[in-house]
């Protein structure tokens, strides 16, 4: 959109997200859908000790849509921490921003992560590692979650969707810089790697969402 080449795309993306990680960290964006709300709950995510700092420019792409999978499970609970007693994986903290194109935080959006478990396996049963928050007043969310397993045919991934009040959904995947998988992963974009950085036997992430509103 704005003359750049899929590398310089995405080398900007990826230097935005590593700079913004002592604060709260940057991604990439996408177009939203026409698909109803997914949920109605109004509860927003207690993120209030977060200090993000956006660092989008006002000609900023929208995050990119991908494929939501056979796996998506609607309805999931509204909680912050997908971590149950137990739960095998390294745990993993994600944060971030949902933003609108001209950078402007979105209030009280729809934020709903779903992915594999650390065996790479997902609970089409229940709602194991699947759940929804709100954004809060500043655009903020938190996840506490583990880093997704590996399954045959796809790279380490995090299946989300975004929603800002009244508007279309965006549904996206979230990746994982340095993984060997991601050169041979067909559905693989990296506009959408996550900021990560090694935080004792953890992982802290970072990504901005930017949706059109």
């Amino acid at each position: 959109m704005n003359g750049q080449n899929p590398d310089q795309k995405s080398r900007r993306y990826v230097l935005k997200a590593i700079a913004a990680l002592p604060m709260l960290g940057l991604g990439a964006c996408g177009d939203a859908d026409s698909s109803p709300v997914i949920a109605t709950s109004a509860s927003p995510s207690p993120a209030a000790t977060l200090s993000p700092t956006a660092q989008c420019a006002d000609d900023d792409d929208a995050t990119p849509s991908q494929t939501e999978g056979p796996y998506f499970t609607p309805n999931s609970p509204l909680r912050t921490s997908l971590v149950e007693g137990g739960m095998a994986g390294t745990r993993l903290s994600l944060s971030g921003l949902v933003l609108s194109t001209a950078c402007q935080p979105v209030t009280q959006a729809l934020v709903d992560f779903w992915q594999c478990d650390d065996a790479g396996v997902y609970d089409n049963a229940g709602y194991r590692l699947r759940g929804h928050q709100f954004t809060d007043a500043a655009g903020r969310f938190v996840l506490e979650t583990i880093v997704p397993g590996l399954y045959p045919g796809r790279t380490r991934h995090i299946h989300v969707k975004v929603q800002a009040p009244n508007r279309g959904i965006l549904t996206t995947q979230l990746y994982f810089p340095g993984e060997p998988r991601n050169a041979s992963d067909g559905i693989f974009n990296a506009e959408l790697l996550l900021g990560v950085q090694s935080a004792g036997g953890a992982q802290q992430a970072t990504f901005n969402f930017v949706v059109q509103v």
